[in-house]
């Protein structure tokens, strides 16, 4: 039996994998693909990567009803995927990450009014730190900083629209497989993307033209991955410490744009991400330490 250890290492590593691909996206930008190439591979293979592992999933008998609204909760994902590969035309990615973070305190706005839930001391005091620590991270105080305000509009985008996926899945209780609502969800994703991205890239000849390595890699830590290590370590930790172990993607995407794409980050931002996570952390901490000493015991 595996130990709570690494179960907990699953969801770390998932959390890093989303971590590389903007890097990675970034690299695809410089060899001349498109936001269109990066988005669309991404869904497109990412789905067929999971409804190839779904094929040894019992099935569950869904009504058209269940079917359509797991393909619409998949609709903001894609939406994420478009805006933030657009944030990353226009911005360094280690920026693109901290923008996209931002979903941790607009999903307590989205709860306040749609839900009419009052968030509470610790989510107050997270969001301060957060907003605080990202003011650092994005280098805004720094007198040499420039950026673009429509790359920043687009990270801003991907925030919301990950917030609303979160808020939605969090709503979504039909009884079926993990592993196959990912795949549901990630078609959904993929009709969205090409609606509003044509996939040029099916027939003009840019996957044999060197784009699909990249399409492989982007479904792989992109779609696939993530999901899978995600459904089988966040049941064993927990969500309190499951949301800690997963914003193991914002270091990992600043690290890589630092050794990979040679972004330049200061001592200052890096003390903001220290202070972003530290916001993520804090409300989580309480109520992670007796379930988890629990597994502990138990396990």
């Amino acid at each position: 039996m595996m130990s709570i250890w690494k179960y907990a290492l699953l969801v770390f590593l998932g959390g890093c994998s989303y971590g590389v691909v903007s890097t990675f996206v970034k690299l695809a930008y410089s060899e001349g693909f498109t936001v269109n190439d990066v988005t669309g591979t991404q869904y497109f293979f990412g789905a067929i990567m999971l409804w190839t592992l779904a094929i040894f999933i019992p099935k569950n008998n869904l009504s058209l009803k269940q079917l359509l609204i797991l393909l619409i909760s998949g609709t903001p994902m894609g939406l994420t995927g478009i805006f933030y590969n657009q944030s990353l035309k226009y911005v360094d990615a280690s920026l693109a990450i901290i923008l996209l973070l931002q979903f941790t305190w607009i999903g307590i706005i989205l709860q306040l009014l749609l839900d009419k839930k009052i968030p509470n001391q610790k989510n107050l005091i997270a969001t301060a730190v957060i907003l605080f620590g990202s003011v650092l991270a994005t280098g805004i105080l720094s007198n040499s900083l420039s950026f673009s305000f429509i790359g920043l509009g687009w990270g801003l985008l991907s925030a919301l629209s990950f917030a609303s996926f979160i808020y939605i899945s969090g709503r979504t209780t039909i009884p079926i497989h993990p592993i196959r609502k990912s795949a549901l969800m990630t078609t959904g994703a993929t009709i969205l993307v090409f609606f509003i991205l044509p996939p040029d890239f099916l027939i003009n000849g840019s996957l044999t033209d060197g784009l699909l390595p990249f399409a492989l890699f982007f479904a792989f830590f992109g779609s696939f991955l993530p999901p899978l290590l995600f459904n089988i370590g966040m049941p064993k930790v927990g969500s309190g410490l499951g949301n800690i172990l997963s914003a193991s993607e914002l270091p990992t995407a600043i690290t890589m744009s630092t050794l990979i794409l040679k972004e330049h980050v200061t001592l200052s931002q890096w003390v903001g991400v220290t202070i972003i996570l530290i916001g993520i952390a804090y409300p989580n901490l309480q109520q992670l330490q007796r379930p988890f000493n629990e597994k502990m015991k138990g396990g």
